[in-house]
């Protein structure tokens, strides 16, 4: 097996450890009342689970955050080069940067450090330090509100699918696992939008919330609702680990070029 299988192999662990936090996050909305974002879901299952989890679920998150990034570099899903082609690349490059960010938490969850669990906070407060910090962050907002629509657009018109083998693609119930999917993230990222845009306005990096505040600020039974569809995204997540079709990254080509 070369390198670029092995790369590949290892996405679906990615996708399947994707899925793993979302039934997780679905999970304690639904058992607890607890509202967490990936982030939050990766300490709890590392800590009911233990550390050869949590290697396993690093070394899932890097390939993906590698996949990801390289559909972003050399298109490898064939996104096309017209307009919503860019911005689904754009979007690959920001899902890459956010599961590298999850696998270097991952690492030190298994080396015994805590994260803050402030991420977005965190983030949010070194944009304002920069100048034009509260332009940047209203920037941001806006991108993450468009990102929402853009869920909600996927999830209505069904695009997801056809990365799937065609006979699982037909099946009803994946169908609206992904359609309820990703509606419930649209709409979780409308709402982090919307808090990332006070926090912006205001300069003020604590009005700035992820998902967990977003879970948070929803009332019952919507976030029942929401949670219920962040589970099917979960169980879609699954389905891609076995049934998406991946196309290789080059990573045998790469390592050519640049030892030649």
């Amino acid at each position: 097996m070369n390198a670029s299988s092995r790369l590949t192999t290892l996405t679906r662990v990615g996708f399947a450890t994707r899925g793993a936090l979302y039934i997780a996050i679905a999970f304690l909305v639904v058992r607890t009342g607890r509202a967490e974002d990936p982030s939050g879901a990766l300490r709890y299952l590392g800590e009911g689970g233990g550390r050869v989890l949590l290697a396993v679920m690093a070394a899932g998150l890097l390939a993906y955050g590698i996949w990801r990034a390289a559909d972003a570099i050399f298109d490898i899903e064939r996104h096309g080069s017209d307009g919503k082609g860019i911005a689904e690349r754009l979007g690959a490059a920001a899902s890459g940067v956010v599961h590298l960010l999850l696998t270097w938490q991952a690492i030190r969850l298994f080396q015994g450090v805590a994260s803050s669990g402030q991420a977005t906070e965190e983030g949010t407060q070194t944009a304002l330090s920069l100048p034009g910090g509260s332009a940047i962050v209203i920037v941001g907002a806006l991108l993450l509100f468009a990102v929402g629509v853009f869920q909600l657009v996927r999830a209505v018109k069904g695009t997801f699918l056809r990365h799937l083998e065609p006979r699982i693609a037909r099946q009803t119930w994946a169908q609206w696992c992904g359609r309820g999917g990703y509606a419930a993230r649209g709409l979780i990222f409308m709402i982090s939008s919307y808090f990332l845009l006070k926090a912006g306005m205001q300069d003020q990096a604590s009005e700035a919330g992820g998902m967990a505040q977003a879970i948070s600020w929803l009332s019952s039974p919507v976030d029942v609702i929401v949670a219920a569809g962040l589970f099917g995204f979960g169980i879609f997540s699954l389905i891609e680990a076995r049934y998406r079709i991946l196309h290789d990254v080059p990573v045998d080509d790469a390592v050519k070029k640049a030892t030649s």
